[in-house]
């Protein structure tokens, strides 16, 4: 097979022979020829319905028309400046227009990047050393938030890596997901947090939904202790509807960052909120926040496509939920109740009931996964690789190919 061809040349080349982590299926991984729609042509020949979409930015699916056009047109007049342009503006306007928590924006290449500065930003505005996120909330791969899942909110972080230093993630303290009573505890004994940064729905656990009023809780506990809340929505942002989660759940974060879908599938990052925040970033203040590729045009280009498609099409929210209905709908009665959806996002958690939190969701079996995911993959499906990420629909999927993932779905479990 040409992919295990690749594969294994590789592996002498880059580390695990892949560019992230979560690439590296075993055997060996598949290769992509290339995409359109919904379908990924491999270089083996497959043809396969793509249910992982990049992790999550091409909810208009793969080489969307209007996208294409609007990177086509981009490249005529070059693609990176190092200046200001005009681009960076309409996207902002955009983010800014459908966000009423953000007066502010700047632009980065990655979501990573944006909750690093978004976090350093909470600390220079607050003066304050200490962070709290949700355990095993993903927030990027950046050392302050490499911090081991389950170590305990009161104890000392614990670096989830190695060359990550113990003095670095000992101001990185954790919460579970859903609890504000541990939440609340915490910050009645800590005035040295600056920032409870969490992502409102987690994502990269698979989803996880909040609890009815676990986030206005959350914005009520965090006011009370004069702690900026910062909402992730790198993969709910444009996801979940217009404004994202915090539109959907009316909540009103102090800092927000963004990435994925507002790139329309090309790199980008952005972390934006209330003025007097933003305006503590360098140049105008002294959070020191810089980078070569930010505002790159080919990314603006693409990003303010997509958006103007979600914002000319609102409609599409709604088919893809009832989409993702269908496919729940299709799981045989033994599994359902493990079955999450929300909006566009979907997975089957191979345990009983759904996960309120990460040490819930790492009760699922996961060898049961990986049998399942092997038979969707032979069925034509592809789904991410692990019990722990999210699922995601597209607007390019035709009602056959929902009719396909579901077909895959009551026959392969």
């Amino acid at each position: 097979m040409r992919s295990e061809e690749l594969f294994s040349e590789a592996q002498t080349l880059m580390p695990g022979g892949v560019s992230s982590p979560v690439r590296a299926i075993k055997p060996y991984p598949f290769y992509t020829r290339k995409a359109a729609g919904s379908r990924l042509l491999t270089e083996d020949g497959e043809e396969l319905i793509d249910c992982c979409l990049g992790y999550g930015p091409l909810i208009l699916g793969h080489a969307h028309p209007a996208v294409r056009e609007a990177i086509c047109a981009c490249t005529e007049g070059g693609w990176l400046y190092g200046t200001p342009a005009e681009k960076e503006l309409t996207l902002a306007r955009m983010l800014i227009a459908d966000h009423p928590s953000v007066d502010m924006v700047r632009f980065v290449s990655s979501g990573s990047e944006a909750t690093m500065a978004a976090i350093r930003l909470a600390r220079g505005f607050t003066g304050r050393e200490d962070i709290i996120k949700i355990e095993g909330g993903f927030h990027g791969a950046h050392d302050g938030v490499l911090i081991k899942a389950g170590s305990g909110a009161t104890t000392m972080g614990v670096p989830d890596s190695a060359g990550v230093i113990p003095d670095v993630v000992r101001h990185t303290l954790q919460v579970p997901y859903n609890d504000t009573e541990t939440l609340s505890a915490l910050l009645d004994n800590n005035e040295n947090v600056a920032a409870f940064i969490l992502e409102p729905v987690l994502g990269n656990v698979g989803p996880v939904l909040p609890d009815d009023n676990y986030l206005s809780e959350v914005r009520k506990i965090t006011q009370e202790h004069d702690v900026l809340l910062i909402f992730d929505e790198v993969i709910t942002g444009y996801r979940l509807g217009i404004g994202g989660a915090q539109v959907k759940y009316g909540i009103t974060p102090d800092l927000t960052t963004f990435g994925k879908i507002i790139g329309g599938g090309l790199p980008i990052g952005c972390f934006a909120g209330r003025r007097d925040i933003m305006a503590l970033t360098a140049p105008a203040g002294p959070v020191y926040q810089a980078g070569t590729f930010s505002g790159n045009p080919l990314s603006l280009s693409a990003g303010i496509a997509c958006l103007q498609q979600l914002r000319d099409h609102p409609g599409v929210y709604a088919t893809l939920a009832e989409n993702a209905r269908t496919i729940q709908e299709s799981v045989p009665s033994a599994k359902a109740d493990g079955f999450v959806s929300l909006g566009s996002m979907f997975k089957l958690f191979f345990r009983k009931t759904p996960p309120r939190d990460y040490r819930e969701a790492k009760q699922s079996d996961t060898e049961a996964f990986a049998v399942f995911w092997n038979k969707m993959r032979k069925e034509g499906i592809f789904l991410p690789p692990s019990q722990f990420e999210t699922n995601f629909l597209s607007v390019a999927h035709t009602e056959e190919d929902v009719a396909a993932i579901a077909g895959a779905y009551s026959t392969c479990l």
